[in-house]
């Protein structure tokens, strides 16, 4: 008897999987509870409207996510309930040419910004400290 335990089709359910736990097998977010926290906050939609973490995602939905600056409009090819290495999460999905385009340009814009922006030369002295702290309002 051959073990398919291994297979990575295994890990890959029939049934439909609920939105909070696909994000996190395909590694849109870290854990489950910041995959909840970013549907309960209105940053995904299925098929173009507002879900609940509890919803059943199927294959052929199409999903908008917003995190941070980054903006995805993913299609969903497979679904998963378990987290795998990267390599596998990246065969749940396939991204929309758009999508990659304008992360893509969003990404070189902050590129180009951060070559404006002067680093700075390491930990403030006390005056820059109190600078700030005056400068924010709380001395």
């Amino acid at each position: 008897m051959t073990d398919s335990s291994n297979h990575p089709a295994a890990d890959l359910p029939a049934a439909p999987v609920r939105v909070d736990v696909w994000l996190w097998a395909a590694r849109f977010f870290k854990t489950r509870s910041l995959a909840k926290q970013a549907i309960a906050g209105g940053k995904v939609d299925v098929n173009g409207l507002g879900c609940k973490p509890a919803k059943m995602l199927r294959e052929g939905d199409r999903l908008a996510i917003h995190r941070a600056e980054e903006h995805w409009e993913v299609e969903v090819l497979a679904l998963a309930e378990k987290r795998g290495p990267a390599s596998v999460a990246q065969t749940l999905y396939r991204e929309t040419d758009a999508s990659k385009e304008q992360r893509m340009k969003v990404a070189a814009e902050r590129k180009a910004m951060a070559q404006w922006e002067p680093a700075p030369q390491g930990r403030p002295s006390k005056r820059d400290r109190r600078r700030i702290i005056q400068f924010r309002g709380r001395g």
